[in-house]
């Protein structure tokens, strides 16, 4: 018994063996392991569920929690020193160093809030969560990067996917963790110590860099894994609206958390049936040169010449190999779209247009997220609520980085629109979601839930396609994690600095109304719109001015992007194409006259 592809051929039962090796050892089987570790690399979006467990059981106010959700934010965006490594060391040893980082910062946060360590001090809680939050740079670095090498002319697409299966794993773990530890918060950070650690070392030596042949279907088939995580988005959006209207069991949590990992599993299935489309090429490709005639007709047999005299050797002077350090001709810049050195595209102004824009775009929605629990118990939301929140940022995030990737692909290749100009109206968007919490009506939080969300999750793929286009793929490990640097700044700024002391200034004031002092409560806490309205005023202005900044790149790249930037990819020789099935026909032989 056999499996029969799509493509008419089948693989017999002599050939499972075989057929099961190239399977792993495939491109699209490391998109499958991508998709996998993608979605346990974005435990750093549940910070609002788990927060006011640390803010509880540790006695932090709010200006200590969003120090913490600084350090989070900084760890989550320094990727440097994973994309420096990941130079140097194959991707397994990344992989790896990841894995033990998640399990060791976060099993130590577990311990703390458990109580089953002695309370740690704010600087240790900070190196906790900044070790457990950096681990997912490792994440990406591994996966993303390799991905995007592995198919390059697909990478806005294909980095909207991976970020955005980033996006549902905060909803996935949540169904998860509600199916094995019930509705107890604290068992939420066991879980995210353990779960991506374990996927990470699971398939670590399956993410790997491949100089295979291309198909020309790859479009599709990423258009076929976009559909298989819209269906598991929609599934997790109605089952956390009805997690919060009706009271569910343990066993119907259980078959909940099933069906999304059964759903995770599905891009198996479309990975085989690509692979079993190559297997089956093969086979024809084969059989074709074995039906070739030996002998050919006397009239079309060539002469055999003899082999040329070998010409008399020649003193040349010897070949001096130019190695160019990745830090080497810092003024020199090669056009946009070529491999720039790290510090060539570090200096350069277009990287520049980028840090400010994300200093204000990321940054302003990473404060926002960070927040969203306390903005809805602000607004006197109940806790089942809040977490609803918390959810539809998780889910509207998948569907503003699958949305940017495809998007921008298409009216990039189609209508030569400059990527940059993508991201102006994603940020002019989160605007709106800033101001709809500023001056909250019925059901705004709601409506600024999915905008924040959606917004949040659609900067990060046109950033990493960005900095990729721009400054080329040979240090696009380190890069594209150098092009994040600007939000942990602005979220120190942004969320410590502005919104943490305006919320503490204003819960100051609501105590002093009652006659109370800081020191006569444990928690504090601000009720009611004023709390978070200055704030979030700043947050728009600041988000404005980076949508402004990044409408400078526009203007800069418009030449780029009007020409073919994935020619060079084409025209590759390191990168044979792919033999389509016309080609395998064995022509027949013309009668002779």
């Amino acid at each position: 018994m056999g499996y029969t592809s799509s493509s008419g051929g089948g693989i017999r039962g002599s050939e499972i063996l075989p057929f099961t090796v190239q399977v792993v050892k495939g491109r699209w089987f490391t998109v499958f392991a991508s998709f996998l570790i993608m979605t346990g690399a974005g435990a750093t979006y549940l910070f609002g569920i788990y927060s006011k467990q640390i803010k509880a059981s540790l006695g932090y106010d709010q200006t200590t929690l969003n120090l913490l959700g600084f350090f989070k934010d900084l760890g989550a965006n320094i990727g440097v020193l994973s994309g420096l490594i990941a130079e140097v060391t194959p991707t397994w040893f990344v992989l790896i160093i990841g894995a033990a980082m998640n399990f060791a910062g976060y099993f130590m946060i577990w311990l703390a809030v458990m109580g089953k360590i002695p309370k740690p001090r704010v600087w240790h809680m900070c190196i906790y969560i900044c070790v457990g939050a950096n681990s997912q740079n490792f994440a990406n670095t591994g996966a993303l990067v390799t991905c995007v090498k592995n198919f390059p002319e697909g990478r806005g697409i294909l980095l909207g996917l991976l970020k955005g299966f980033v996006g549902l794993s905060g909803a996935v773990m949540t169904q998860l963790y509600l199916a094995i530890y019930g509705t107890d918060a604290k068992s939420l950070i066991l879980l995210i110590a353990w779960l991506p650690a374990a996927l990470s070392i699971v398939f670590v030596y399956t993410i790997r860099i491949l100089h295979t042949a291309r198909q020309p279907n790859e479009i599709r088939v990423f258009y076929h894994f976009l559909y298989v995580s819209i269906v598991l988005a929609l599934f997790l959006m109605v089952m956390t609206l009805l997690e919060k209207t009706v009271t569910f069991s343990k066993g119907a949590y259980a078959a909940s958390a099933t069906v999304s990992w059964f759903m995770l599993f599905v891009p198996l299935l479309i990975a085989i049936r690509e692979e079993a489309a190559l297997w089956n090429l093969k086979k024809k490709a084969a059989s074709a040169r074995d039906e070739v005639p030996v002998e050919n007709p006397p009239e079309t047999q060539l002469k055999k010449s003899p082999p040329p005299a070998p010409s008399p050797p020649q003193s040349q002077p010897p070949e001096v190999e130019n190695h160019t350090s990745c830090f080497a001709d810092i003024c020199k810049k090669p056009p946009r779209g070529e491999d720039y050195t790290i510090l060539q595209a570090l200096l350069s102004w277009d990287m520049g247009i980028l840090f400010l824009a994300t200093l204000f775009g990321l940054g302003g929605s990473l404060t926002a997220v960070d927040n969203l629990g306390q903005i809805g118990e602000s607004l006197g939301y109940p806790t089942k609520t809040v977490s609803t929140f918390v959810s539809l940022v998780s889910i509207w995030n998948y569907f503003g980085r699958v949305f940017s990737g495809f998007v921008s692909e298409t009216l990039m290749l189609k209508y030569k629109i400059p990527r940059p100009l993508m991201m102006t109206f994603v940020l002019l968007l989160s605007c709106l979601g800033h101001l709809l919490v500023a001056f909250p009506g019925p059901g705004a939080v709601y409506v600024a839930s999915i905008i924040i969300g959606f917004s949040f999750g659609a900067q990060l793929p046109l950033l990493f396609a960005i900095i990729s286009e721009l400054f080329g793929l040979k240090y696009y490990s380190t890069l594209f994690n150098c092009g994040q640097l600007a939000s942990p700044l602005g979220s120190y700024i942004l969320n410590v600095k502005v919104t943490g002391f305006l919320y503490d200034r204003e819960a100051i004031k609501d105590l002093a109304k009652k006659g109370l002092t800081r020191s006569s409560v444990k928690e504090l806490t601000c009720i009611g719109t004023h709390c978070y309205r200055l704030p979030f005023i700043i947050l728009a202005a600041g988000t404005l001015f980076g949508a402004l900044v990044s409408l400078i790149l526009v203007v800069r790249t418009r030449e780029f992007y009007s020409g073919d930037i994935y020619k060079k990819f084409r025209d590759d020789p390191m990168i044979t194409d792919m033999i389509e099935p016309e080609k395998l026909k064995v022509k027949e032989k013309e009668p002779e006259k």
